[in-house]
């Protein structure tokens, strides 16, 4: 057999839905890879950079431009980190609020992942309109599980995209009990909408990929963690946000200009809803658990094509919690609590963004003054385990015809992080033959 027939390079020139710009390249020799390049190619950002000299109060309603999809993450991430290092607890009305703020991402991010980028490959559908042209109930129901979230972020952000009623220690104005509860009727339609949707897709024909991933995600005592917890691994870590740097670190390639995260001392992790699932089950609230079991789910689930009904089961769970919340609402004392002094300090935050965990660090000089910055979000956290993901897939992908290697490989992406600023097309598959 000539070289040119066991070797096959399948390159991707243009990566969509990622946080930018990227290209995949994947050399497979004898039926399994040999190499996997995920390349981010999109120009530095330089947020960490420009947040130097400005002010603490700053820090949210800059970081939360990052991303149009999870500023709520970015906000609240933000926020703990400038609490930690200004002392400031917020008492347990302001943390319900801030909880429900970010259920309303939750299920607003999951639904556009869910119905609008991910659901079409499971169903072989290029997007989701032409997937609304057969099952458009589903995806009626997915657009109204969406505009429930978008209405809780509304309310207590005062804008859908990019909130700008949140501040460090809270909210710059709470809602009244009569405000707040006009949203039970959209919430308790979009639950039951949830419940049946995961009935449905669990039905989806799904791959066959098992991955002994290292999970990574924040735990917490009493809740499914979202923005408070100490940071847990299915290998055995267990610290305290703030001792992040310690156990992981951030490596430049010379083929991307996104850093990429491992565990020192190990290697690659998974962040997001699968790795939360898997390490939090127990922590799910007990209809949501039967569910999820009902939908043929259980721990551990390592299969990342999975994690569509995983993202579904999140929905649920955010749904039931946003109802309760609110239910038992009593508006807080204020709005928000101020620093006790402002003082130079370093600061740490962490919250699981749809995607998974987003830490945030920043030192601040005596007058409150932002010295330094570190931002790693989950989409640079999960970019080698996406590249292991497609290698493991490599044997299949060798076999398939062109255009079936191709939706693949984009489903394989998907699993863990569309975007949709770059929706209306995915990438474009390139297969080389070695000369001969």
């Amino acid at each position: 057999m000539s070289a040119s027939e066991r070797t096959r390079t399948i390159a991707v020139d243009y990566l969509a839905r990622v946080e930018g710009e990227g290209s995949l390249t994947l050399v497979i020799e004898d039926g399994r890879a040999k190499e996997a390049r995920l390349s981010i190619f999109e120009p530095p950002r330089f947020f960490e950079a420009f947040l130097r000299g400005r002010g603490y109060a700053e820090a949210p309603d800059i970081t939360s431009r990052i991303c149009g999809i999870c500023p709520v993450a970015y906000i609240t991430s933000a926020c703990r980190a400038m609490e930690d290092a200004l002392g400031i607890e917020l008492g347990p009305e302001l943390r319900a609020l801030r909880r429900l703020f970010y259920c309303g991402e939750w299920i607003e991010s999951h639904a556009l992942h869910v119905f609008l980028l991910h659901a079409p490959d499971f169903l072989g559908y290029p997007d989701a309109v032409a997937m609304a042209r057969d099952h458009r109930d589903w995806v009626a129901k997915g657009l109204a599980i969406k505009k429930a979230g978008n209405a809780i972020v509304a309310l207590l952000g005062g804008r859908e995209i990019h909130p700008v009623n949140t501040r460090v220690g809270g909210f710059y104005s709470a809602p009244s009990r009569a405000e707040i509860e006009r949203l039970l009727p959209e919430l308790r339609a979009g639950r039951e909408h949830t419940r049946a949707c995961l009935s449905w897709m669990a039905t989806l024909p799904c791959p066959e990929l098992e991955r002994p991933y290292e999970f990574v995600a924040l735990r917490s005592d009493d809740a499914y963690a979202i923005a408070e917890g100490r940071l847990v691994s299915s290998g055995g870590l267990d610290i305290e946000v703030r001792a992040y740097d310690a156990h992981f670190v951030e490596e430049q390639v010379s083929w991307s200009t996104a850093l990429r995260s491992r565990i020192r001392g190990s290697g690659s992790y998974l962040c997001g809803p699968l790795a939360r699932f898997n390490l939090s089950f127990d922590r799910l609230l007990p209809e949501v658990q039967g569910a999820a079991r009902a939908a043929g789910l259980a721990v551990p689930c390592r299969n990342p094509f999975r994690s569509l009904l995983v993202r579904l089961v999140e929905i649920l769970q955010a749904f039931e919690e946003s109802i309760r919340i609110i239910e038992a609402y009593a508006p807080p004392p204020a709005p928000f609590v101020a620093p006790p002094a402002v003082r130079a300090g370093t600061g740490y935050g962490g919250s699981e963004a749809p995607r998974g965990f987003l830490f945030h660090r920043y030192t601040l000089d005596a007058e409150g003054t932002i010295l330094d910055a570190k931002i790693v979000p989950p989409t640079s956290q999960n970019q080698l385990s996406i590249e292991e993901d497609l290698c493991a897939l490599s044997p299949s992908l060798a076999s398939m015809p062109h255009r079936e290697a191709t939706a693949r490989a984009e489903q394989a992406v998907r699993n863990h992080d569309p975007c949709i600023s770059c929706a209306t097309h995915f990438l474009t598959l390139r297969v080389e033959e070695a000369p001969r």
